[in-house]
């Protein structure tokens, strides 16, 4: 059984960190970013979908002289946009989000 007294002092621990106001705004402004990037990708693909569904003969519609249709182009499209949409957010990871812990930490110690 774990010890009750070590089991209080980690409680504190955390109580005081979740109540730290870095340690929320690190939480606020981490998820919003995610969620306002989930948002993003979201509308990128529910778009191509709906073309796909309501738009056959766009998406039919060849791209220059060669096979390509306008639906492969878009559905890679969509493809990169993820990875970019990733990369945008491990450059704020990277940056902000690195330097809001980095602050919290020092504050916590």
């Amino acid at each position: 059984m774990p010890n009750r007294e070590v089991t209080a002092v980690v409680s504190a621990e955390q109580e005081r960190i979740l109540r730290n106001p870095k340690f929320q705004e690190l939480v606020r402004t981490r998820s919003g970013f995610a969620w306002t990037l989930a948002a993003v990708m979201l509308a990128i693909y529910l778009g191509f979908i709906l073309l796909v569904a309501f738009a056959r003969d766009l998406m039919a519609m060849k791209v220059g002289g060669g096979v390509t249709s306008l639906g492969i182009v878009l559905g890679l499209v969509v493809i990169v946009s993820a990875f970019a949409l990733t990369g945008i957010y491990v450059q704020r990871a990277n940056s902000r989000f690195d330097e809001l812990t980095n602050d919290l930490r020092k504050e916590i110690s």
